[in-house]
């Protein structure tokens, strides 16, 4: 089969599997360029842990600390005529390179808000590993069925209180133009905050702990962004942000929990990248490709991988034993993005931007090429043209 890539909007269909598993091998091996993690997680489950910032967590603890993993994803098996997921592909070509490193790991597919899901993965972790002491929440959805409610919620990407516009960019084609996006209703606010929000995550650590595979000293993160006043109105003061901030209430409620037993929970705030999730967001490609243009002109540009080694080397698992938090208690790894000269020239960017000079002032080529890389397109070293086997198969998958 020779496999191209099929979008609609901001979502790829099909995904390639050498090129997913030549990417994965370029994220093992950048970790393993670097010096080890001393001190670092010994045995991790990651909840979300097939793409972004999951798959990124899961291989720094596994190749940069030498820890057992526990992966948690959808299903994504090839069906019918078309490919498997990115996310499938991803997860098979971590598995395989785990394996060969002699590095335990495991996966365990199914719906992540799901209480069977849930216990599926506390019986492998009693039977494989007995407990873990990193639990990495990295789930991105747009609708949960919550288990103890029995409701269906949907989150949407809306400014609050009133309409919204601002420049936003097809970045298949470079065309720029205003969007105006209504307000979300406080029915719309409440189910994002139920489906992005921190409340999945807090039931995720109540089954590890009632499940007893949860160590005394375990330390559980998620993930959040601020971002630059550009995009503020439909990020952190949206429907989103509303999301954001019962995500870090319950990062304080968890601290206070497992802090009884030597435990701790943060939130880590990221830096702005290409992920399918922020693809769909309005506005936020536009000044993603700004960023990335301004970031990499001073050699300071980081992806998922890279973000997530320096979360794990210079924050959680530092020589001191100290975890740098800013005053509401995050992790801030956004640091470089929000840095006074980087965001002055984003800004000026940004008030100049047009159809007509978007490749001269942005890395939108840069963008595009990263999203496509998310599904394993456009990357260096691969034959597109080839007859591939879509069929791959996941080791130690349940």
């Amino acid at each position: 089969m020779i496999i191209k890539p099929r979008t609609r909007g901001f979502i790829c269909t099909t995904a390639h599997p050498q090129g997913c598993a030549r990417q994965v091998q370029q994220q093992i091996d950048y970790v393993k360029s670097k010096p080890a993690i001393t001190g670092g997680p010994r045995k991790v489950l990651v909840i979300g842990a097939s793409a972004g910032y999951g798959l990124a967590a899961r291989i720094v603890a596994a190749f940069g600390a030498g820890a057992a993993t526990v992966g948690i994803y959808r299903q994504g098996e090839r069906s019918g005529g078309r490919t498997a997921s990115a996310g499938w592909y991803n997860s098979a070509a971590f598995e395989n390179a785990a394996q060969a490193a002699g590095l335990r790991s495991y996966s365990v597919t199914g719906d992540a808000f799901t209480d069977e899901t849930k216990q599926k993965a506390v019986e492998l972790i009693r039977k494989e590993l007995g407990q873990v002491d990193l639990v990495v929440y990295s789930v991105a959805s747009a609708r949960r069925t919550n288990p103890r409610t029995g409701e269906t919620s949907n989150s949407v990407l809306k400014p609050i209180g009133k309409p919204y516009t601002n420049k936003t960019v097809n970045f298949h084609d470079g065309n720029v133009t205003d969007i105006t996006i209504e307000p979300a209703t406080e029915q719309e606010i409440r189910e994002t905050v139920d489906v992005m929000g921190g409340d999945d995550w807090q039931q995720w650590i109540e089954a590890l702990s009632s499940g007893g595979v949860l160590a005394d000293n375990a330390t559980t993160i998620s993930y959040s962004y601020i971002g630059s006043q550009i995009t503020q109105a439909i990020y952190r003061e949206g429907s989103i942000g509303q999301a954001k901030d019962h995500l870090e209430a319950t990062a304080q409620k968890l601290n206070e929990q497992l802090g009884a037993s030597g435990g701790r929970a943060y939130v880590t705030v990221s830096k702005g990248l290409v992920t399918q999730s922020s693809s769909a967001i309005p506005i936020v490609p536009l000044y993603i490709s700004a960023l990335y243009k301004v970031m990499k002109e001073k050699g300071i540009h980081e992806g998922c991988i890279e973000q997530t080694y320096r979360l794990f080397s210079d924050r959680l698992y530092t020589e001191g034993g100290v975890v740098p938090v800013d005053e509401e208690g995050r992790i801030r790894i956004d640091d470089w993005e929000l840095r006074e000269d980087v965001q002055e020239e984003v800004a000026k960017i940004w008030n100049a931007l047009t159809t007509e000079n978007i490749y001269e002032l942005t890395d939108l080529e840069g963008y595009r090429r990263e999203f496509f890389q998310l599904f394993g397109f456009e990357t260096d070293g691969v034959d597109y043209e080839a007859d591939v086997d879509p069929n791959v198969n996941v080791l130690n998958v349940i």
